[in-house]
């Protein structure tokens, strides 16, 4: 087993919901440049757990921890600052912007960074053509086929270079064919730039393209066996 330190770790994580207890001591390690995979069956609390990791929701017991920083106990400032740069968040039905065009929607997160708006779209440009949806730019979330409004939402999430991106159910409204392309560009950018992902699903294919998967059952991670 490796012995690299975790970029970001989970420990004993409880979180309730009323009283509904979706995490019940839950475990877990992501390091830099790997594809983790966390299955479950619905409403197990994989996007809890995912909540949880990304510093969007505070967990009511245990520690998070990312690159030697508690997340659990930054004030929100620096959880916002966190998610601005560090952090890249894709869920299942892309969560664009619909009064903005496909190339605003990727543009925004620099801008709010505080890039200058013509460089945010050069560069937002850029990685629409890198996720294939080049020719798309103009359009609106409602005027895009699924695919293309997820690529476009994975290009969002990956313009800042984040060091994590957290993927929930990113495949979960496509059909096969959209699926396959979402997780083909996800795995092959996040594997040439060194970024991280956390991929929540249910679906076994899109757990292949993992390089590790773990279950979350009963609120607690439990580590999937490797076929030989």
């Amino acid at each position: 087993m490796s012995t690299t330190v975790p970029l970001l770790a989970a420990r004993d994580l409880v979180k309730a919901h009323g009283p509904t207890e979706a995490l019940r001591g839950a475990s877990l390690d992501l390091r830099a440049g790997e594809i983790l995979a966390v299955t479950g069956a619905s409403g197990s609390g994989k996007s809890t757990l995912l909540h949880c990791l990304a510093g969007i929701v505070r967990p009511d017991e245990g520690s998070v921890s990312y690159a030697g920083e508690q997340l659990h106990t930054l004030p929100e400032k620096r959880l916002s600052e966190l998610r601005r740069t560090d952090f890249g968040v894709v869920f299942q039905f892309g969560q664009l912007i619909p009064e903005l065009t496909a190339l605003d929607n990727v543009a925004l997160p620099l801008m709010l960074a505080g890039a200058a708006r013509k460089d945010a779209q050069v560069r937002a440009q850029e990685w629409l053509e890198r996720f294939g949806v080049l020719g798309q730019e103009a359009l609106r979330p409602g005027e895009m086929s699924g695919g293309q409004a997820q690529r476009t939402a994975l290009a969002r999430a990956l313009v800042t270079d984040p060091k994590v991106v957290f993927a929930d159910e990113p495949t979960g409204a496509l059909d096969s064919l959209a699926s396959e392309q979402v997780m083909t560009a996800l795995t092959h950018t996040a594997g040439e730039r060194g970024t991280a992902v956390l991929l929540i699903t249910h679906d076994a294919q899109v757990a292949a393209y993992a390089d590790r998967e773990v279950a979350l059952s009963d609120g607690i991670v439990v580590p999937q066996e490797v076929a030989a």
